[in-house]
């Protein structure tokens, strides 16, 4: 077995219109395919980046809330690699997006910091090599 790589992510939004507006025009993720889902009362919003990667944004009735951020069991966060930490993070400021301090990997010696998506999902910048 070889797996070759991520396809995409799957987030799922308590209010899809204020997602999909965040991931679209905030962040400029590519939007490939919008769709409604009659029989589950549910959008899927399937986007991507440049490099091909993509992100699927889903609504569905009454979400359950994420238990904790960001040590509940499970995806802990998703990260953004940018050519910029510090750029990335003033153009977010600027659109009034809240974003932590930019911290240094110890590891790798690269620059990070912190945001949430509208739920509170935490997302994360990387500055890439």
């Amino acid at each position: 077995m070889t797996l070759l790589g991520y396809h995409h992510v799957a987030v799922i939004a308590s209010d899809y219109q204020r997602s999909r507006t965040f991931y679209v025009e905030t962040l400029g993720f590519a939007v490939l395919a919008e769709n409604y889902r009659p029989e589950r009362q549910s959008w899927k919003l399937d986007l991507a980046l440049p490099d091909g990667s993509q992100l699927e944004l889903f609504s569905f009735p009454a979400p359950a809330p994420r238990p904790s951020r960001p040590e509940a069991c499970g995806l802990r966060h998703l990260a953004f690699r940018v050519a910029n930490v510090a750029d990335t993070k003033a153009r977010l400021e600027a659109r009034g997006v809240v974003v932590e301090d930019i911290r240094t990997d110890p590891y790798t010696d690269r620059r990070f910091t912190f945001f949430p998506d509208p739920d509170g999902l935490p997302l994360e910048l990387y500055e890439d090599a």
